[in-house]
């Protein structure tokens, strides 16, 4: 059975621990400059526009200080995840009013949305854990990041 992994997905490069944003619509558009370093994604600007049309379906501020914005675009050639955190924390109009410091953010072509919505249960199946959410607030660096995700996906 092949399992879909965050890890697959992402790389050092495609996190930051230091996001600058101090409202949503600046942390949409510095997460998307964040996957647009990537080699999958076209255009930075259309991903940060189909970023912030998700969000008028409804914040994916899912709560727990935890956020994944996301976006099906066909300027994503493949499936790509950027993490943000953002250590003051953000108002992101979250289900439980809490400000978010740990973003999850992709972008997937329109055509993949097997993976996506596999890659959307697990990220949400593993932050429901405090003990994970508390190692990600606490990393050190990217590194640190990629095998706590790692470690926790087994």
């Amino acid at each position: 059975m092949n399992i879909a992994k965050i890890t697959d997905y992402i790389t050092l490069d495609m996190i930051s621990l230091d996001l600058k944003a101090k409202n949503k619509k600046e942390a949409l558009l510095e997460l998307s400059e964040l996957l647009g370093t990537s080699d999958s994604i076209d255009d930075p600007k259309i991903i940060e526009q189909a970023l912030i049309e998700r969000e008028t379906l409804g914040s994916t501020g899912i709560g727990k200080g935890v956020a994944i914005p996301h976006a099906k675009t066909n300027f994503a050639k493949k499936l790509t995840i950027a993490f943000g955190r953002c250590n003051k924390g953000i108002n992101f109009d979250s289900l439980d009013n809490q400000d978010v410091q740990l973003f999850f953010v992709f972008a997937s072509p329109l055509s993949d949305s097997s993976i996506y919505l596999k890659i959307l249960a697990r990220i949400s199946r593993l932050i429901r854990s405090e003990n994970f959410r508390d190692k990600l607030l606490n990393a050190i660096d990217s590194e640190d990041i990629l095998n706590i995700i790692s470690s926790e996906e087994g």
